[in-house]
This record gives C-alpha cells, structure tokens and sequence, in this order.
C-alpha cells in the first residue's frame, strides 16, 4: 500500500519516491506520495514527477486499491518500476483546497450549531465551493448572518488539528452527529479526526481524511455567494473566498 504521506503533512510539496508498478500506459504506483487523490468531496492534485532525463505532468491521482499518480502519455512512456522520481506539487491548487477544505468545515459546524443543519455532502474547487445540507431553507437573512459567522471565526485564527483514533475508541467518545462516523465503511478501523479551535472545548470535530490550512486565520474572507434548493428540505450554500 503506498504510504499517504499528504495525511500527516499537507504543507510539504516536493518529495522523492521510487515507482513501484505501472498500471496500463500512463497510472504510475510509488512506494509514498503527497499528491492527494480525488475524495471526500476533494479534487485531486496536479503537479510533476520527474527523473533527471524526463518530466512527466501529474493530471490525476485516483485512490483504488493503491494511490494511482496519471501521467500525461504526450510526455513520453512513464518512469520504470524501479526508478527515483521527485514529485512536485501544484502548490496554488494545493492551496486552494486546503483553504476551502477548513472553511467547508467551519460552515458545516455553524449550519449544524445554529439551524440544526447537517452536512449532507459538499465539493470543493479551486475557486468556489458548495455545501448542501438537510434544511427547508434559508432565506436573505440567514446567509448574511451565516457569512458574518464564518469571518467572525476566521478572524479568530482558531487553530487546525489533525490525529488518528482507533474507530471503536472514536464511536465510543465523540459526538456522532458532529463526526458523522456512521458514513465511513465498516472497514475503516482507524479514523482520522480534523478538530478547530480548542484543544479542551473545540468548535469543531469531525471525521476528515482531506487536506487543511493550520488555523482558521489563512482561510481569507468567505463570501456566501448564494443558496439553491436540492430536493425536499435540502438545501446547498455556495461560497467563495478572497
């Protein structure tokens, strides 16, 4: 199994890995990789592997039963089993993810809090994101407030956590409306938690397998762009960040 490496540390954007499999022309398998494959409502990462005689564009990382890196085949046959490759991450989108990742989290937190709204899936984007969720819907008066809510707790620059849980141990001590564990297949035993704000009292825990900013103050000033019916008593807020 390739070592995600991503998981414990986001911030790290060049890496050297050896390739251990080549699946078809273009899927390329390492022993550990930073990119982050396409999940949990975040796109994948973009960047390059490369030796010191070729160059290959990552244009998709797709988690299977490994971490698949997809090469562009314009750019040549990909790098034998074998070989030393240095990855490179688009750091820009990279970025962009994180910082919309955490502030999915804090509106997941504020609708869950003050409408008891839970979180029914979301998709994040370089520059915008979408959240929808189980109400009957807002209004003009609930998105301004949502918006000032969110910058308010931006402004705090609470600071982002992660760590890993035994599931039984999580099941048995953490909110299970906040944490939504019950959406993970039975076979993930362990569980990797995404807390906001205080160590003793957070605003937020949630089960989380993405990438985040360290605290809230780098997300930048959430802008609540708009809100959609999705079905019978859905709703989906849409945001950008500047």
């Amino acid at each position: 199994m390739t070592d995600a490496r991503y998981l414990d540390d986001a911030d790290r954007l060049t890496f050297d890995a050896t390739v251990e499999a080549v699946r078809g022309t273009d899927r390329v398998v390492l022993d550990q990789t930073y990119f982050y494959p396409t999940g949990g409502g975040q796109p994948h990462d973009t960047g390059t592997l490369s030796t010191a005689e070729q160059e290959w564009a990552v244009v998709d990382v797709q988690k299977r039963d490994r971490i698949e890196h997809v090469v562009a085949v314009g750019d040549g046959d990909a790098p034998e089993p074998g070989a030393t490759v240095t990855g490179d991450i688009d750091a820009e989108r990279r970025r962009a993810h994180m910082r919309y990742h955490t502030a999915q989290h804090l509106l997941s937190a504020v609708l869950l809090d003050e409408y008891d709204a839970e979180t029914t899936g979301n998709q994040l984007y370089t520059d915008h994101a979408h959240l929808d969720c189980a109400y009957e819907r807002f209004d003009e008066t609930d998105l301004d407030h949502i918006e000032s809510r969110l910058n308010e707790l931006v402004d705090s620059d609470l600071p982002v956590r992660w760590y890993t849980l035994d599931r039984d141990e999580a099941e048995a001590t953490l909110d299970p409306e906040r944490t939504r564990l019950h959406l993970l297949p039975d076979s993930i035993r362990e569980v990797r938690i995404v807390e906001i704000g205080d160590r003793d009292d957070p605003f937020d825990r949630t089960a989380c397998a993405g990438t985040h900013v360290p605290s809230t103050g780098e997300i930048g000033t959430v802008v609540v762009t708009g809100r959609t019916t999705q079905g019978s008593s859905h709703e989906r807020v849409e945001f950008v960040l500047r």
